[in-house]
């Protein structure tokens, strides 16, 4: 490349970055709303949970305290939690009883999914807590365990400044209605469908 068209090409460039910069801090500026938000992380790709779990880090860098109830799951050997769970601030609930095709009994995952509603009722109401992951709570909502209408009245009415973040796939029309931010997480490859274990530290 000549000396000329690089010259050309940095100039270009700085005047698109100028454009640029203008219309963003224009957006940033009329952004003036301050408030809880309710994002929701769905789609059939990997990563809902594990986007989750870093925003907990982020939080917890604010200073901020947080509750995290697992729906479905019902191991305690990850990772996540074995990080967070001792982390100042940080209250876990593991509440499922494992994935439904391994417990193969609604009533019981029904029983489950309601205990750990009941966790997470008393922590939409506490003002103290800034940030609640609600972990894999779409699909209790997609098999009907829990009544939709009373999780959304419910997370409807939390503190106003409260930060509420669910998972899973399948997320209900509704849901993503109400949210703030809603993340459709794809799949393009997967190493399981190569034969390739969960592996620690990466899927659990």
């Amino acid at each position: 490349m000549t000396e000329q068209k690089n010259t050309d090409l940095n100039q270009r460039h700085s005047e698109r970055m100028a454009r640029k910069k203008t219309v963003v801090d224009a957006k940033i500026d009329a952004a003036k709303i301050e408030r809880g938000l309710l994002l929701v992380n769905t789609g059939n790709g990997k990563g809902k949970s594990t986007a989750a779990f870093g925003l907990l880090a982020r939080a917890l860098g604010h200073g901020m305290k947080a509750v995290v109830v697992q729906f479905v799951k019902g191991r305690s050997d990850t990772g996540e939690e074995a990080f967070f769970r001792d982390q100042p601030g940080v209250t876990w609930h593991v509440m499922g009883e494992g994935f439904t095709w391994e417990t193969q009994n609604r009533d019981r995952d029904i029983s489950a999914a309601q205990q750990g509603w009941a966790a997470t009722q008393a922590a939409l109401k506490d003002p103290d807590v800034g940030v609640v992951i609600l972990d894999e709570l779409n699909i209790v909502l997609k098999y009907k365990y829990l009544e939709l209408s009373q999780v959304l009245a419910d997370i409807t009415q939390r503190p106003p400044m409260q930060h509420v973040i669910i998972t899973g796939r399948a997320a209900q029309p509704e849901l993503v209605e109400l949210a703030d931010t809603v993340t459709d997480m794809t799949m393009v490859k997967h190493a399981f469908k190569n034969g390739v274990q969960a592996m620690p530290g990466v899927e659990w």
